[in-house]
């Protein structure tokens, strides 16, 4: 008999890699998808979810009749809830409300209950689902907390299953992994794998417009976050499972062209997924313009599917009264951008320069903000209605150093990044930074630089 299991938990795992052919048209390199949306559960969360629980039942932590409680997108609460449904303990599980309602009713169908928490607030907000969860832990007799943001066994799945499991299925022959950052799971735990049989090979991950880790990873510092559409990847907070160690890239998406993936990938190459498998697979694409060749081989890991999307990113009149079916306005690179406007010096300051030198610095060059460097790294951004603020503050030091009132409002861009992307960031952001490879600033652009760069456009399309 072949796969014939004991239990529905046996048949997690044992994906297939599927080579993707029409959206990666152009491109030089091959890329294979791990369709993780047929595991049993519906994703790749099953693997954790599995492992989360018989190493707590090995230790003792999961006690018979317990409660299984969680902050969930909905995948990992899913594959909570069939375990648990298998092994006779009850969950609840807590998601932010942008969450799809079909998330919601399928965790009702395995039993549990839901309690949904507003979106836009902060992870130390007592409303979000963080701390949601945390109050219902410490609420619930014999509660159970599987706290994937910082449980090891979360990586650990993935280096114990999916890292084996795909090098297995290439023998080992591919050169990227690419993957979503939610809970740094995946990408960690599979990232460790692979980095232990193959140096060199590259890991890769993808953050969507408003989430903090493409900024943090490029240069170390805590930007602020903002709330996007996209589900299931990008944080606002570090979680202890993400282990930028193991990553040698990241890659950002804005929730527009994630969308436009996700059904494009239905559509071309009819496989039925969810907007983080869209997120993925443009961040791959991307990732792999820039870096193409013959005989690069690389893998992305699709992490559900497209049943629990049906209300919106399959539904046209959603799609659109969100402004997702529009086409991409094709405004070039931020490289393109620089050009147009012309070189320009880049100003900055050490964090031990007084605040009244910065003043006097901003003052000289008509600019409101400049950016803070120590050795060679940004540190962050000082803008002139701080420096106002910190001026009028009573009891403050007279000339204190410009490090005590660093700004995170500002993002990171490199040359590559699609002006498309930049239009998205400057709804949240006051400017943004461009890093060379090395992750040195280089150049700074404000939202005046970005109209004027659109005007033109928009002036030479007239013509």
């Amino acid at each position: 008999m072949r796969r014939v299991f004991d239990n529905v938990l046996d048949a997690v795992g044992d994906t297939p890699l599927v080579r993707l052919n029409h959206v990666t048209e152009g491109l030089k390199a091959t890329l294979y998808a791990k369709v993780e949306c047929l595991n049993p559960g519906g994703s790749v969360k099953d693997r954790i979810a599995i492992e989360i629980i018989e190493e707590a039942e090995r230790n003792g932590t999961l006690k018979p009749g317990a409660t299984i409680i969680e902050a969930t997108s909905g995948n990992t609460g899913a594959g909570l809830a069939m375990a648990a449904a298998v092994k006779g303990y009850k969950t609840i599980f807590v998601l932010p409300d942008k969450q799809s309602e079909e998330k919601r009713a399928a965790l009702r169908a395995w039993g549990a209950r839901v309690v949904v928490t507003p979106t836009n607030v902060s992870p130390d907000d007592p409303r979000s689902y963080y701390k949601t969860a945390a109050r219902l832990v410490q609420e619930t007799p014999g509660a159970f907390y599987a706290n994937q943001y910082h449980n090891p066994d979360n990586p650990r799945a993935h280096y114990k299953t999916t890292g084996p499991e795909l090098w297995g299925q290439l023998d080992g022959k591919f050169d990227v992994f690419i993957a979503g950052m939610g809970t740094g799971g995946t990408i960690s735990g599979a990232g460790k794998f692979f980095k232990e049989k193959k140096k060199d090979l590259k890991v890769v991950g993808v953050d969507p417009v408003g989430s903090l880790y493409y900024d943090y990873f490029h240069t170390g510092q805590l930007t602020e976050p903002h709330s996007y559409v996209l589900e299931g990847i990008g944080e606002d907070f570090l979680p202890s499972t993400m282990d930028f160690s193991m990553v040698d890239d990241v890659v950002r998406v804005n929730d527009r062209e994630c969308f436009q993936m996700t059904r494009r990938l239905v559509r071309e190459e009819g496989l039925f997924v969810g907007g983080s498998c869209g997120a993925a697979v443009a961040g791959a694409v991307k990732w792999l313009r820039r870096n193409d060749r013959e005989g690069l081989t690389a893998v992305v890991l699709l992490p559900d599917g497209a049943a629990k999307y049906l209300s919106k990113i399959f539904n046209d009149n959603w799609m659109r009264e969100n402004g997702f079916l529009d086409e991409d306005a094709g405004l070039g690179t931020v490289k393109e951008l620089l050009g147009d406007r012309g070189p320009r010096e880049l100003l900055s300051v050490e964090p031990s320069a007084k605040v009244s030198t910065v003043i006097g610095l901003l003052k000289m060059h008509g600019i409101s903000q400049v950016p803070v460097v120590q050795d060679g790294r940004l540190v962050g951004v000082v803008f002139d209605k701080r420096l106002l603020e910190r001026a009028l503050e009573r009891g403050a030091p007279a000339d204190p150093p410009v490090s005590e009132i660093v700004d995170a409002s500002y993002c990171t861009v490199d040359e590559a990044t699609e002006v498309s992307v930049l239009t998205e960031l400057f709804r949240r952001f006051k400017c943004a930074v461009v890093l060379d490879k090395a992750r040195r600033p280089i150049d700074i652009i404000t939202r005046i630089d970005l109209i004027d760069f659109m005007s033109r456009a928009a002036a030479g399309a007239r013509a």
